[in-house]
């Protein structure tokens, strides 16, 4: 089960000053001086210890003086724990095209500016707004039961009236295959046990044009999530021309084995499900971001972020206002610190990434990036739980360059930088060449919680937060500040 800080937090009032109160929401004094303990001695012998250094490139004492102080900041700073507070008890869910995601969006851009950031500004997005309306979906036979639902998004909704079907129950595209006769005017439900995210969320995007191709008049999915307390995960879902769009909704884990239970006992399953989603069309949103403008080469970019849109349902908070709030504190550090790197420190928030990686895509292909060299893109979008390193995505000299860089982090156990990472708002980046690179937590909680009205603060813990805050700002720092630029 989770394991959560059993000290509470007072909330922060909702002031455009941003004040905080003393003391409020900071590492406990004992795990302080652990690791800033463990900080002194790591940067005075960590990396002579490493093996294979002599390989390795070397980081300028200068340089590792700002890590240390980076570090030992973050490590005290209780600014990004009261600001996620602010923005998930402030604004809650913040879907795509809804006005609640517009107000955080303003909120964290009156916050970088009241932070003194550089280059604050907003880029224009186009976004899918997608309306959920009511849902609810009935147990018919063999017993009358309310069960829980949550419509996916972008799914077309049922008619005013519902859909009333029985249900075949399936455990994959295959076993759809072979039972395609019985599945014509049926709900077909896709039964598919968690083994990894990649290979289970399948039945969630594409689960409805299987279901359609066979003549289903709607589909449903077990959560995608490997624990269940009778709770619906949503996420996106896709339609493909030329077939028909059904409606397409989640149900828990549980019901999800009863109703195959009640079909392998050989009794009729009948549901009534009924959804008022709807699509409409496109509407203006925005990427926000700030900098510290390089001293040497300013065009040369670091940038670092996560994605400001979450779920219409619970606070977002584990996916993705954590990891904004993470990145956006890494940079005001360097700000509070007087730290100015050779190159260009970029924080983004960037829009509409659960329904399309828009802001990403939109990011990479702004006219602004042509005068922009990027140097490397670091993302956070695993939940700010404790941080284990970095997943990387790059050549192999500069592999050995951002290995060197990790080995600073010992201190907040954020050591390792292993093979292949990135993220889906820096991805259109990196397909244009750039670096990329993804924070790497301890994630056994993630998609416990993924996609669910449970993704609220409570979930999380400041420690750890400020621990991902540090590995951020040292790792995007450091990068912004080698003499040479990072090796493609």
């Amino acid at each position: 089960m989770a394991s959560l800080s059993p000290r509470r937090y007072a909330v922060s009032s909702f002031s455009p000053g941003f004040r905080r109160s003393p003391g409020q929401g900071r590492t406990a004094p004992g795990l302080r001086t652990l690791l800033f303990c463990a900080l002194l001695l790591s940067l005075g012998l960590w990396v002579g210890a490493v093996p294979g250094r002599a390989q390795e490139p070397e980081i300028p004492p200068e340089t590792r003086e700002a890590a240390r102080r980076l570090m030992e900041a973050a490590l005290e700073s209780p600014v990004a724990w009261e600001r996620l507070e602010e923005m998930v008890d402030a604004y809650g869910p913040r879907l795509a095209g809804s006005e609640a995601l517009e107000a955080s969006l303003d909120w964290l851009l009156q916050g970088m500016e009241a932070d003194g950031l550089e280059n604050v500004r907003a880029e224009p997005v186009s976004v899918p707004r997608w309306i959920r309306g009511r849902e609810s979906l009935e147990l018919l036979a063999p017993r009358p039961q309310r069960l829980s639902v949550l419509g996916l998004g972008g799914s077309v909704g049922t008619p005013p009236e519902g859909i009333q079907a029985p249900v075949l129950v399936v455990n994959s595209f295959a076993e759809l295959e072979e039972r395609a006769p019985e599945a014509r005017g049926r709900i077909v439900l896709f039964d598919v046990p968690f083994t990894s995210y990649g290979e289970t969320v399948q039945y969630r995007t594409g689960g409805a044009v299987a279901a359609a191709r066979v003549g289903a008049v709607a589909s449903l999915v077990r959560s995608v999530t490997p624990v269940s307390l009778y709770t619906p995960h949503t996420g996106t879902m896709t339609y493909q021309e030329g077939v028909d769009s059904i409606p397409h909704a989640a149900v828990t884990v549980e019901d999800a084995i009863m109703l195959h239970r009640m079909q392998d006992r050989g009794r009729s399953v009948v549901l009534r499900l009924v959804m008022e989603a709807r699509n409409e069309g496109m509407v203006p949103s925005r990427n926000v971001m700030a900098e510290i403008t390089g001293r040497e080469y300013p065009g040369e970019v670091v940038v670092l972020g996560g994605h400001t849109d979450s779920w219409d349902v619970g606070q977002g908070a584990m996916d993705d206002a954590g990891g904004v709030v993470a990145a956006w504190e890494a940079v005001r550090l360097m700000k509070e610190l007087g730290l100015r790197p050779r190159r260009t420190v970029r924080v983004v928030g960037w829009t509409a990434e659960e329904v399309g990686i828009h802001g990403g895509r939109a990011y990479a292909e702004s006219p602004a990036r042509n005068r922009e060299e990027h140097v490397l893109g670091i993302e956070s979008d695993a939940g700010v739980f404790s941080p284990t390193g970095f997943g990387f995505s790059g050549s192999d000299p500069a592999y050995r360059v951002v290995r060197a860089v990790g080995a600073l982090l010992a201190p907040v156990g954020a050591q390792e930088v292993t093979r292949g990472g990135g993220g889906a708002d820096i991805g259109p980046m990196m397909e244009k060449g750039m670096p990329g690179m993804g924070l790497q937590v301890e994630s056994t909680r993630y998609f416990w919680y993924h996609h669910s009205p449970a993704d609220t603060l409570d979930k999380l813990d400041p420690a750890e937060m400020a621990r991902c805050v540090a590995a951020l700002a040292v790792m995007a720092y450091v990068v912004a500040d080698l003499p040479e630029p990072l090796p493609r």
